[in-house]
């Protein structure tokens, strides 16, 4: 006999009743109360059933922060609970069709949402520069060895969840906003991240992408245009802090996924021991590593296996149709990082570069050379 608890029904003294039986305080610690809850709006706010183990979403929805409010409906704690699933089910571009770009959206908003809940449901983490005063943090444990004083270390608390990181050349946040929003709202601006459509769309397909542009320079206009109080030290703070929760996330998943047969990680531990096993396998954390990791990498994986190679190529050729060109905003930003590229090597980038990062750099500065240039002639 399946249990089924519908909140769809029309009939308000019906939903009420159904929605009541839920929140009943005598059947809170009973799973076999009910099997199934079907439900629309509800589904975000509407009920609270701790045992919910599998959230099944079907079509996109209008935003990330729906997704979130739904699958919060299974991840409640509940004794013996060890896992949560959540399945989106949205329509695969047709490869047939003419126009795929509706399908194509659809899909980005799928891997969007994936990549903001893989952020979501990982550890704290706590990011400090690794200096010659860096010393061990009290409750964390530092691994087999204990704490190096020589080289980037990584400790986890084990009864908070947290990761204290050391990262060499992170900026550190001065003001005591930027601190909180380090502390607190980091998924607030991973979220503005994943939902600009250019950026996912770019992380995906574009095969010429530098990561840098994605990781330095989107990721700066989007903590620019939400966070405009703070000074440009505590913006690129907050930028690099994003950035490496989601980057660190994501490699932590990809090693997590390759070690799916040691029978030594456990599911519950999994993404844990992906972030030591990454921050230790490199010879030195920093935030110049970091900012080269695409993101996207491990989405566009996983799109590539879940959908036919026709389809995929015709998705890449819509998004290509519509490449983006270098903007004057764009060059501007890319010339402000050839501004610090110049105060931390003494010299300005070259367009000659093999460093394609470097490469786009020296092009946003003759961008604007150009600009002026034509400016002045009229």
């Amino acid at each position: 006999m399946l249990r089924i608890a519908d909140l769809v029904d029309d009939e308000p003294a019906k939903r009420d009743k159904v929605s009541n039986a839920l929140k009943d305080p005598a059947h809170k610690n009973n799973r076999d109360h009910v099997d199934i809850i079907i439900a629309l709006g509800m589904a975000k706010e509407g009920f609270d059933w701790i045992w919910c183990e599998h959230a099944l979403t079907v079509g996109y929805r209008a935003s990330l922060t729906e997704i979130v409010q739904i699958i919060g409906r299974a991840t409640r704690d509940a004794e013996g609970k060890m896992r949560a699933r959540f399945t989106n089910l949205i329509a695969e571009p047709d490869a047939a069709a003419e126009a795929v770009t509706e399908a194509v959206n659809d899909t980005l908003k799928a891997i969007a949402a994936s990549l903001l809940m893989e952020q979501v449901l990982a550890p704290r983490f706590n990011f400090t520069p690794k200096t010659v005063k860096s010393g061990p943090v009290e409750g964390f444990d530092y691994g087999e060895g204990g704490y190096d004083p020589n080289k980037e270390n990584v400790g986890f608390d084990e009864a908070s969840g947290q990761f204290q990181i050391e990262i060499k050349g992170l900026v550190e946040p001065k003001s005591k906003e930027a601190k909180r929003i380090c502390q607190e709202d980091l998924n607030e601006v991973i979220t503005a991240f994943v939902q600009d459509k250019t950026t996912i769309e770019r992380g995906l397909f574009d095969e010429e992408l530098v990561p840098e542009e994605l990781t330095q320079v989107r990721m700066g206009k989007i903590v620019g245009a939400r966070f405009p109080e703070l000074d440009a030290e505590d913006q690129e703070a907050v930028r690099q802090h994003a950035v490496a929760a989601l980057n660190l996330t994501q490699k932590a998943k990809e090693i997590a996924l390759s070690n799916r047969d040691d029978t030594e990680t456990t599911g519950n531990t999994a993404l844990i021991d992906g972030v030591r096993k990454f921050a230790m396998d490199v010879r030195e954390l920093d935030i110049d590593l970091i900012d080269r990791i695409n993101p996207f990498g491990e989405a566009y994986s996983i799109l590539a296996k879940t959908m036919s190679e026709e389809s995929l190529r015709q998705v890449q050729a819509v998004i290509s149709a519509k490449k983006v060109q270098l903007s004057p905003d764009e060059a501007r930003d890319l010339a402000k990082r050839a501004v610090k590229f110049k105060q931390e090597r003494g010299r300005l980038p070259s367009i000659t570069s093999p460093d394609p990062w470097e490469k786009k750099m020296a092009e946003g500065v003759a961008y604007l050379a150009r600009m002026k240039q034509e400016a002045a002639n009229g």
